[in-house]
Order: C-alpha cells, then sequence, then structure tokens
C-alpha cells in the first residue's frame, strides 16, 4: 500500500479511501458515491499530533477497543 502524504497540498482534489487515489470526480474503486476525506480535512493541519498522542497514552489494547465499539 502506499504512503499517505502527511499534509498534501489540495487534499480536497483526491480520494483517500484506498490506495487508488482517485481524482475526487472520477472514483474508480467503488468505495461509494462520495469521495473518503483526508483526516486533515477533518481534523486539521495537527490530525497526526493528535493520533500519536492518543496511541501513546492509551492503556486499553486496540482489540478491546474494536471489540466495545461492535
Amino acid at each position: 500500500m502506499a504512503k499517505i502524504p502527511l499534509h498534501p497540498r489540495q487534499p480536497e482534489r483526491v480520494c483517500w479511501g484506498c490506495d487508488k487515489y482517485c481524482p475526487a470526480d472520477a472514483l474508480r474503486c467503488g468505495n461509494g458515491t462520495i469521495r473518503t476525506p483526508h483526516p486533515i480535512e477533518l481534523f486539521g493541519e495537527d490530525w497526526l499530533d493528535g493520533e500519536l498522542k492518543d496511541d501513546a497514552h492509551s492503556k486499553i489494547p486496540s482489540t478491546t477497543l474494536v471489540a466495545a465499539i461492535d
């Protein structure tokens, strides 16, 4: 799988839902009818800092979190 750019210039032009990175107006993967936004669009410029901080301070194993959501 290709690496996702951490701070893309114009994230709104690409669908970030799979490793094809299709243009927003030409989705090929069948991921739905709308494009998947980049995390920077949802959480802001410091999106990665929040992810790293949450992982470092988490005392609950990730498998427990997934089971709790289901």
